[in-house]
């Protein structure tokens, strides 16, 4: 698996008991991520990934989301705090396969 991409996406909030935050890549890139990562891919779906906001890396996993047939990608609160972002912001993200 060996792949950079790089999309804008909006943060949103997960509707639940947590305060997760995340971006949901869109449908062409999500499809790329998964014909990479096909027959790799972690128990549940996820796919391990360095991700870029701004000046912040961090290691990450993306995660399956079927009823919105795209990858999520979690954005962690030191992130938001570093790079300002809040929800609903429009964010550029530059991700790399594996953990770098």
């Amino acid at each position: 698996m060996d792949f950079e991409v790089s999309f804008e996406a909006r943060l949103w909030r997960h509707d639940g008991q947590a305060a997760w935050y995340f971006l949901t890549l869109p449908r062409e890139v999500s499809a790329r991520v998964l014909a990479e990562a096909e027959g790799r891919m972690k128990p549940g779906g996820s796919v391990p990934v360095s991700a870029s906001i701004g000046r912040t890396r961090w290691n990450t996993s993306l995660f399956r989301d079927l009823g919105r047939g795209a990858f999520l990608l979690p954005v962690k609160a030191a992130v938001r705090e570093k790079e300002q972002l809040r929800e609903g912001d429009a964010v550029e993200v530059v991700l790399v396969n594996g953990r770098r």
